[in-house]
């Protein structure tokens, strides 16, 4: 296997995006061409957040007409809507709120536990688990062992943004910062927790970001072994601080997208699957993707707010019949999976 460095990641981006692209699906057609996805469902608990980061349009101040915080039981009551779809897993992300709990997120996995034991709790980005070990003043290893003692069985990759502090200075600065993300991942690796890992690329960062971003995920994965996917997310300006600021304009183009993705193939080996998060990358560029790197689709989501409220205009739900056709549209052989990548079925 490549031993990586930045400028070498770097350097992938100056090559052709199809011969990025057939290097990056070589490797999925070696490891049985297969694209996988998942019956999910995404609860954002709430969208009143104290970081109001300059990359986001969902967050609300307190008092806001739109401002919410969900109770258990309101979780509750979208967690049984979704089992009964057949979702295997849930992802559980919402904001830096300072009115939020350990004792909200403990009742929150054990009911969910006690009533719906079979179904995964992915949940709380590396951003929130730091706040949250703020507010409780103790650790972020303690907050992880209290929760996992409760449910939490997976974290999703969200907060990462790009691992650069300059960039993170100007796109979310109240945020948590690149090497805090990278300690509470491992944190939750070494306790058993296995985690996704995101990189939101296509506004202010150039590839040198993208390049480091990569590498420092590939370094941990060699030490932890603790990640599972990786989601490129296309960031989408509308309705952003960064977009009235004059920052980003509009989305980054379809080339930059397709071999943004492909160097995180080729990169990123030790990572199980690379992410076509159709929300952002909408169904059409999604499926392309598929032949250029990525080897899931996620899954069908059922409900998300976060990248619908920058302005994404891709349905709130993708179903399983509509993920079939587009994997079949490649010429790729689709599999339901959980969210450890077990295989629960193949289509032919």
């Amino acid at each position: 296997m490549e031993e990586w460095t930045p400028n070498n990641i770097e350097n992938l981006f100056e090559l052709d995006v199809h011969e990025l692209g057939e290097l990056a699906d070589s490797i999925n057609r070696e490891n049985g061409n297969i694209v996988t996805f998942v019956v999910n469902r995404h609860i954002n608990y709430s969208n009143i957040c104290v970081s109001r980061c300059p990359l986001c349009a969902f967050y609300r101040d307190v008092g806001d007409s739109d401002a919410y915080f969900m109770s258990v039981e309101e979780i509750l009551e979208k967690v049984a809507d979704a089992v009964t779809m057949g979702a295997t897993e849930l992802h559980i992300v919402g904001s830096l709120y300072p009115e939020m709990s350990m004792e909200y997120f403990e009742e929150m996995f054990s009911q969910i536990k006690r009533r719906f034991p079979q179904v995964i709790i992915k949940a709380l980005t590396a951003a929130e688990i730091r706040f949250l070990s703020h507010v409780e003043r103790t650790s972020a290893e303690e907050v992880l062992s209290r929760l996992k003692d409760v449910g939490l069985q997976a974290m999703p990759g969200g907060g990462a943004e790009i691992l650069d502090d300059e960039i993170r200075e100007v796109i979310c600065p109240k945020k948590v910062k690149a090497e805090e993300w990278l300690q509470i991942m491992e944190i939750a690796h070494n306790l058993g927790i296995k985690s996704n890992a995101t990189m939101l690329f296509g506004h202010i960062e150039e590839p040198k970001h993208r390049a480091v971003h990569l590498y420092k995920l590939w370094k941990l994965q060699e030490k932890t072994g603790g990640f599972v996917s990786f989601i490129p997310l296309l960031f989408h300006p509308e309705n952003t601080e960064l977009n009235a600021l004059g920052l980003v304009e509009e989305k980054t183009n379809l080339i930059d997208v397709l071999k943004t993705i492909a160097v995180s193939r080729i990169v990123l080996r030790n990572f199980y699957s690379i992410r076509a998060y159709w929300v952002s990358l909408g169904e059409k560029l999604a499926q392309v993707a598929l032949n250029y790197g990525a080897n899931d689709l996620d899954g069908t989501i059922m409900e998300e707010r976060i990248t619908h409220a920058a302005g994404a205009k891709t349905p709130l739900m993708l179903p399983t019949d509509k993920i079939l056709d587009l994997v079949k549209g490649t010429n790729k052989t689709p599999a339901e999976r959980d969210t450890f990548y077990n295989i629960l079925r193949v289509y032919s």
